[in-house]
């Protein structure tokens, strides 16, 4: 396999010419201390090329020492090489910045004038390791067809939809992680109520009262809809916090059809005896439904349309599964927080430079 980080020269120029004309990679390694004394690796190009052979280059650090010995980079030991890339996360980190910075909103997807983005999260395991140590948390822009934000967090960071700055007139997209009232209504204040979401939710998941204030069971109201699927709608408010205001929603719920209802069943059952827990029987009645909350009005925005819309969130699942089969950003070799983060952003430059790239081949003639 040809890695990048073992291309010539002048391939790795036009990588750099990838990047934002703005950004001044030795000024950027001065302000972050990446580079100090400037031996060794004294250019910040240099330091982004030693980190992408490294990262996505798949190279050990051994590999990498030998690797840049041989094309007259730097001389220097597997140590020298971890030291140098351990001090280079918050450079790799503003670098991932600013390429997000200089990418505009793409086209209008099913509304006009309004900008449909994803949100997801991907857990990454650190090798031996059977949990999630660090989640890379993604928003996808639908009409562009990339990343507009990417953040990197270790395994406390949760997944919210206040993730990424939204935009006037978005319309941002999240699965059931995302439906948190404070999440929410986070969401709601940063774009002073410009953007609006659509969240899949759990029947648990919120709190829920009527436009009067009184409680509002949704279990109970899932058992007097008719046996169809056609989409019925409800008003509901949720509680975010004590003296806070009630956040409005708007529930959209959809009956799935009888054998995807018996399937999520039976992945109910089957996930509840591997735990050896009881299954709660308003699981069972849920999982015969698709519920969204949104904050989408009704006039203009049919049940049906947020349905369909809801489901272009599989572009982003596939962009994650594209970082990891192609990119194999969750195969992480390192064992310290440090060279993980830098691994792991450096991976991130890289998948932003291919959807910089890929965009030129969607606008090219067949």
């Amino acid at each position: 396999m040809h890695h990048t980080a073992s291309l010539p020269a002048d391939h790795f120029d036009e990588v750099l010419r990838r990047l934002p004309s703005d950004l001044d990679l030795d000024a950027l390694a001065l302000r972050t201390k990446a580079i100090e004394r400037q031996r060794k690796i004294a250019e910040g190009a240099d330091l982004l090329r030693l980190a992408l052979a490294r990262g996505p280059g798949g190279l050990s650090l051994s590999a990498t020492a030998a690797w840049a010995s041989m094309i007259g980079l730097a001389e220097m030991s597997d140590p020298a090489i971890k030291f140098r890339l351990d001090k280079a996360v918050e450079f790799l980190e503003e670098v991932v910045s600013a390429q997000l910075a200089q990418l505009s909103a793409g086209a209008s997807v099913r509304w006009p004038g309004r900008v449909l983005r994803a949100a997801d999260g991907s857990s990454i395991s650190q090798r031996a390791s059977s949990g999630t140590d660090w989640r890379v948390h993604g928003v996808f822009d639908l009409g562009r067809g990339g990343f507009s934000h990417l953040e990197v967090t270790d395994k406390h960071g949760a997944e919210a939809l206040d993730r990424g700055a939204p935009l006037p007139g978005e319309v941002r997209i999240g699965d059931r992680n995302y439906a948190g009232a404070k999440g929410l209504q986070r969401f709601r204040e940063q774009s002073n109520g410009q953007a609006d979401f659509i969240a899949r939710l759990r029947w648990n998941g919120l709190r829920l009262c009527k436009p009067d204030g009184k409680p509002f069971d949704l279990i109970k109201h899932l058992t007097t809809l008719p046996n169809d699927t056609q989409p019925h709608e409800v008003s509901v408010q949720a509680v975010v916090a004590r003296c806070q205001p009630l956040l409005p929603l708007r529930l959209i719920i959809r009956r799935k059809p009888p054998e995807a209802a018996e399937a999520a069943g039976k992945t109910l059952r089957r996930s509840a005896s591997r735990k050896q827990k009881t299954l709660d029987p308003r699981s069972l009645i849920a999982a015969e439904f698709i519920i969204l909350a949104t904050s989408l009005p009704v006039e203009g925005y049919p049940a049906e349309e947020v349905l369909a819309a809801y489901r272009l969130r599989w572009q982003i699942e596939l962009a994650f599964k594209r970082l990891k089969s192609l990119l194999h950003i969750d195969r992480l070799p390192t064992r310290t927080p440090q060279a993980s983060r830098s691994w792991l952003y450096a991976h991130l430059i890289l998948a932003l430079l291919c959807d910089d790239l890929s965009q030129e081949f969607l606008e090219s003639s067949p």
